[in-house]
């Protein structure tokens, strides 16, 4: 099956023109989407009432694909919260009880910083970042461009393959050591692409401040040329996949919703265990 979706389902305005209430968004973004990329888990460990309350509020072939915190993947220090690493792992799987109970758990996604090189350190992390996790699945998102380079992108996809880990499939502006190029293979049967959008002008933060950069960022709108490029990969990967993720990242404008469902109706779907939606009387 092919699932396409967000990240996130809060910002997406586009989807919520008959919301009045904010506790209302998830169950009518499923009403469009059958899969969300969840990061709130990125900065918070969650309390396991609110992994339940989106399994209730989401049909049940609905599925999350969540984040792993921040201090797993070296976006900072876990020692300013806790004694030991085992016990943030500990409690990151706790939380997500509740949503591997319910079958809605896809994934987890570990997306590691521009800054995380390819080195014998760093793969050893991964590895036991991979048996800490144990049973559940993960995917990981590098982002420096070491582990692409022309010597290392067999062996890094070999790693991958060989440690069960889903590869993320990367479309982003090609700048610098901190991107990676889009790299259409797969390392497990599920196969998953994240669309993080082509604006090179505002990819780097440079001398902006967190708020501004976080709103030009991602502030991209894929067309029609790009989306059919896109169809293309998704159909070849189907054929050596079980399930595809694709997960539309380009927040910052308001684009990722339009562009998902266009790719959506280009490749034919017709998802049939979405939410109903409210009916409109006028």
């Amino acid at each position: 099956m092919i699932y396409i979706g967000l990240t996130g389902w809060g910002d997406h305005d586009s989807l919520y023109t008959d919301v009045t209430k904010v506790n209302q968004k998830l169950e009518t973004y499923a009403g469009t989407f059958p899969v969300v990329e969840v990061d709130s888990t990125y900065y918070a460990i969650l309390q396991q009432s609110t992994i339940e309350k989106w399994c209730r509020e989401t049909p049940e072939d609905f599925k999350f694909i969540v984040k792993t915190h921040q201090f797993m993947t070296g976006h900072g220090d876990f020692r300013t919260s806790y004694s030991n690493i085992n016990e943030l792992y500990k409690d990151y799987k706790e939380m997500l009880q509740p949503m591997v109970n319910h079958g809605k758990l896809a994934y987890i996604l570990m997306q590691f910083p521009p800054w995380y090189e390819c080195n014998e350190k760093n793969i050893n992390y991964v590895r036991l970042a991979k048996k800490m996790l144990h049973p559940l699945k993960v995917a990981v998102e590098f982002r420096h461009s070491s582990w692409f380079t022309d010597d290392k992108k067999e062996q890094t996809l070999q790693f991958l393959h060989d440690n069960r880990l889903i590869h993320s499939i990367v479309d982003a502006p090609q700048i610098g050591e901190g991107t990676v190029p889009f790299v259409s293979r797969v390392t497990d049967n599920i196969g998953f692409i994240r669309l993080h959008g082509r604006n090179a002008h505002g990819w780097m933060q440079m001398n902006r401040t967190r708020e501004e950069w976080r709103n030009v960022r991602y502030l991209y709108n894929y067309n029609r040329e790009e989306l059919e490029a896109l169809k293309k990969h998704i159909e070849i990967l189907s054929f050596k996949t079980k399930d595809i993720y694709i997960i539309f990242n380009n927040n910052s404008g308001g684009h990722a919703a339009g562009n998902a469902e266009t790719l959506i109706d280009m490749l034919g779907i017709k998802y049939k265990t979405l939410a109903p939606k409210q009916l409109k009387l006028f």
